[in-house]
């Protein structure tokens, strides 16, 4: 997988911690490779774990959000930015609304005392996310909002608050989103593909704008050779094809497209490599 997002031109991967648990391993992992880095913090789905400690125990919320103090410390530059956290309305029996308000916001607090960017999750909660976000800004150090799948409106506020917006094959399923694509800045724009989900297929409108035949062979996971992709299971080297949708919409030189991203994408979340 690594060599295949290697040759694809993929140059840092970032592993996404959910939870304290999760973010412990995203950290571990991404310690074996100078590609990788990772996240520290609390999808809003898992918000109530912030009631327990890492370990399922007891703990209470300041134990959680201490442990994931000590993660990002212990992590030093291999932490880039705080998340994956923020509002999740749409599967509300995982996480009732009240918990996931007062954890994404302490986990505000986590960004603004680190300096970290953050990376965030909004699924029909913009109203209450962006009266977050408001309140707070200039306090925090960017962000970008993934996984976009908004309207144009909600992209333009979101832009104002000075996030940039993250699309992968999920921003991309329809012929409105691919009409919100075409609203945003290419410099407000990043592009993800929130691997092992949210790949290209061939019911999305985005579909047509990309080569998939350039991808490696993939086949069932029980019939797997080396050097194939599992069928099913996105990975890291599809990331050009989003970037041919993105160029392909919005009428851009693909080199372009890619260089503005890309420059985007590292003064955010690579600033000490952007400077070089």
């Amino acid at each position: 997988m690594m060599q295949r997002a290697r040759t694809a031109g993929v140059v840092h991967m970032i592993v996404t911690g959910g939870s304290v648990s999760d973010a412990k391993k995203a950290l571990e992992l991404a310690k074996t490779n100078d590609m990788l880095t990772c996240t520290v913090g609390c999808h809003p789905t898992r918000c109530s774990e912030f009631l327990k400690d890492g370990d399922g125990e007891s703990g209470g919320p300041e134990r959680y959000y201490q442990q994931l103090e000590e993660l990002i410390k212990a992590g030093g530059t291999k932490v880039v930015a705080i998340g994956e956290c923020g509002l999740d309305y749409d599967r509300l029996h995982f996480c009732p609304k009240e918990t996931q308000l007062v954890y994404f916001e302490k986990q505000i607090e986590l960004a603004v005392n680190s300096g970290l960017p953050m990376f965030l999750h909004c699924r029909a909660a913009h109203a209450d996310f962006l009266d977050i976000m408001r309140r707070h800004h200039g306090r925090i150090s960017g962000g970008v909002v993934h996984s976009f799948d908004g309207t144009e409106v909600e992209a333009a506020e979101f832009i104002k608050m000075g996030l940039f917006i993250g699309i992968n094959g999920c921003s991309l399923k329809t012929p409105e989103s691919l009409t919100v694509l075409k609203s945003i800045p290419v410099e407000k724009l990043m592009i993800e593909t929130d691997a092992p989900w949210c790949d290209i297929r061939r019911t999305h409108a985005s579909f047509e704008h990309t080569d998939v035949s350039s991808l490696p062979v993939q086949k069932k996971k029980e019939r797997w050779e080396h050097g194939c992709m599992i069928k099913g299971r996105n990975e890291p080297c599809t990331l050009r094809n989003v970037l041919e949708v993105v160029a392909s919409v919005k009428g851009l030189d693909i080199f372009d497209a890619a260089e503005c991203i890309f420059k985007t994408t590292n003064d955010l979340f690579f600033p000490a490599e952007a400077k070089k």
